[in-house]
């Protein structure tokens, strides 16, 4: 089975889509919308978030440095795994290194798996106002160390594929952006030879 055979029975071809942005950014808020609006279309996508991968396939890490690059190098291999079979992996992580996700995107064009990063841009005291979980204040207390905006790094993305700054873009208008970059990257693995790693077992 290749992966043009898969496409022609989801109708659609899988790429991976990966959100970065500090906690409280409206990462998970973005993901969840783009998973309904491509449902909608009749394509098959799937959220990987802390909320299902921390408790199980990543149970075993925490939030230092080295633990963090294992959980995307982790998440970064199931999302292209789906991506294989058809589906698109929507990934929805703060993902603080630059150097973890520029490692993902390089794996998955290295197989010929579509990529693109987009960096919710909110700025720190807008997330930190906003705290639904009290994770900003729990963190200014001292207790949650290694966390991202407070006593952990977030490393700005250098060439993300779309940028959304929520402070001066609506939510309408962000969605669009995101729904024709969608579109871009199915067109785009359209044109993908079907061959070369990863493509057949």
């Amino acid at each position: 089975m290749t992966r043009e055979n898969r496409a022609e029975l989801l109708r659609h071809c899988g790429f991976v889509l990966w959100f970065t942005g500090l906690s409280g950014s409206g990462k998970s808020t973005f993901a969840a919308q783009m998973q309904k609006r491509l449902h909608l279309r009749g394509m098959a996508a799937f959220i990987l978030d802390g909320d299902n991968l921390r408790h199980g396939l990543c149970g075993n890490l925490g939030f230092a440095p080295e633990d963090r690059s294992e959980n995307i190098r982790r998440v970064g291999e199931v999302a292209k795994l789906m991506a294989e079979a058809g589906l698109i992996a929507i990934c929805s992580l703060i993902s603080p290194y630059q150097a973890d996700r520029n490692r993902v995107r390089e794996s998955c064009r290295r197989d010929g798996i579509p990529f693109a990063e987009v960096y919710v841009n909110t700025p720190l005291e807008v997330c930190e106002a906003r705290d639904p979980r009290g994770l900003y204040k729990r963190a200014r207390n001292g207790e949650i160390k290694d966390f991202t905006g407070v006593n952990a790094p977030y490393e700005v993305p250098v060439s993300p594929e779309l940028e959304i700054r929520t402070e001066e873009t609506s939510m309408e208008s962000s969605l669009t952006a995101l729904m024709d970059l969608a579109t871009d990257l199915a067109e785009n693995y359209s044109r993908t030879p079907v061959s070369g790693p990863g493509y057949g077992i």
